[in-house]
Order: structure tokens, then sequence, then C-alpha cells
């Protein structure tokens, strides 16, 4: 099993200049992860400055050598799948082949989103997966759908990971075509229940998810017990840290990782 820590890029220290120097700490203190949450605004809260975490993503890279990075998760119905495609590629070889990207529909009540249908933005989703994933071929790409259109569109620029950056899915697992979605694609980052009413995730919960899969797949957890998560097949267990001070976010994050 592995070890990440998830923050928002908001507030004093979590800027792409205090991000980077965190995942220098993320690093040195045992962790073997690092990972944002994208927002434009967090949690719909203006009160504090809110940055791009594509940006700090990139800063991360230059300040680390040896832990993962990505978003959990990228709204891609609020982004352009072919901008999210380019961005991510440069990030994995900048990071030399670090990078996951965590995806999911986004909520519907932010603002910039173009729909606040839970079931376009899930059209939005599979739509944009599919053309990332296309994209990441480096071939020609002509892709025909209802969200989203290309014809014979190419990056050429390649991820240095093979056969392609990681794609974790988020969202709530107890939806059918959430769990369909995670088990197309490499990895698990997703909750349980709703977001007004979250439930733990159990080792149950991940044995279930393995049994569907019937291949590898990444499994990130968080609360609950490690030992018995990893027992049960999860990959990766997670700590949220809220926005803290930069104090109060180090002191948290030099304690290191759990021990098993």
């Amino acid at each position: 099993m592995r070890f990440s820590v998830t923050v928002g890029a908001v507030g004093v220290g979590r800027d792409p200049r205090g991000l980077a120097e965190l995942a220098k700490v993320v690093e040195g203190a045992g962790w073997d992860g690092l990972f944002l949450e994208d927002y434009l605004v967090y949690q719909g809260d203006v009160s504090q400055p809110t940055y791009d975490p594509w940006v700090c993503l990139a800063a991360m890279a230059m300040t680390t050598e040896r832990i993962r990075i990505g978003t959990t998760v990228t709204p891609l119905p609020r982004r352009r799948p072919w901008k999210v495609a380019a961005e991510a590629v440069a990030v994995d070889q900048l990071s030399g082949g670090r990078m996951i990207l965590g995806v999911g529909i986004g909520d519907p009540g932010d603002p910039f989103m173009e729909s606040d249908d839970p079931r376009v933005l899930a059209e939005m989703l599979d739509e944009g997966l599919a053309v990332i994933d296309q994209l990441w071929t480096g071939q020609p790409v002509t892709y025909s759908g209802k969200h989203y259109t290309l014809k014979d569109a190419q990056l050429t620029a390649r991820p240095v990971q093979e056969p392609r950056i990681p794609i974790w899915v988020g969202g709530n697992f107890l939806v059918p075509s959430v769990r369909r979605r995670i088990l197309r694609w490499d990895g698990s980052c997703a909750y349980k229940g709703s977001t007004d009413a979250p439930q733990q995730i159990t080792p149950d919960d991940v044995r279930a998810l393995r049994a569907d899969g019937g291949r590898d797949l990444d499994v990130k957890v968080s609360g609950g017990d490690p030992a018995a998560f990893a027992e049960a097949g999860a990959t990766w267990w997670g700590r949220w840290i809220p926005p803290l001070s930069v104090a109060e976010t180090e002191a948290i994050v030099r304690q290191g990782p759990p021990t098993l």
C-alpha cells in the first residue's frame, strides 16, 4: 500500500510556490503522493484565494523526485478534454512519469459549469475521457460525440508512462454508472454515499470492487484502518488536510504515513 496527502490549492501557503515547498516536505516525510483538489473557487468559498492546480502541479514536479502527483479530482466537464490531455502530458514529462489524473463530473452547483444536469455532466465526462485516451496515443483523432467533435486532431507530445497516464475515477461509487466508469479505467478515488451524507468506505467495499474488476486496479481510500484496507486490496490510503496554516499543515505531514 502507498500513502498520500491531499490538499486544496487555497489560502496562505497553498499557492504554487507554497505547494512546491509542501511537496518537498511530503516527499521527505516518507509519503508516496501529493494530490490536489481541482477548484476555481475552493468549495464555493471566495474568502480565500484559490490557485490553478495545474500550475501548482508543475511547481511540485520541479521540487520532487519520487512522489506521485496529480488531481483528485479534476471536474472534466468544466474543461476542454484536449487541453487537459496536453496539460497532463506536460506534467508527466516534467515529473518523469509521476502524474495521475483523477476525474469526476464536478459539482453541478459550480457556476463555471456548462450544465447543472448530472446526466449531461456524466456524458461529458465519458466523452472527454475517450477523447483524452485517444489523443495520448499521438495519432490523429477523429471523434464525433454528443458534446465533443474532432476531425484529424493530433497532439504529438506523448506521456512518459505506458500505456497512458493512470486515470482514477471519483464520485459516489454506489452509483452504478460510477462503478462502471471505475472499472473501465485505471483506478478509484471514489467516495461512498452522497456528499451531504457521506459514508465510510469499508474493506468489504474494496473486496467487492476488486471482485468486479477482474484486473489490476488502483483503489485509493481514506479513513478507517489502513492495515485492514491493505489486506482487502486497496493500493493507496490518503490523508486529506483541510485549509490550515503552513505550520499546521507541515506538522501533520511531518508525522509521516501510517505504519502497517
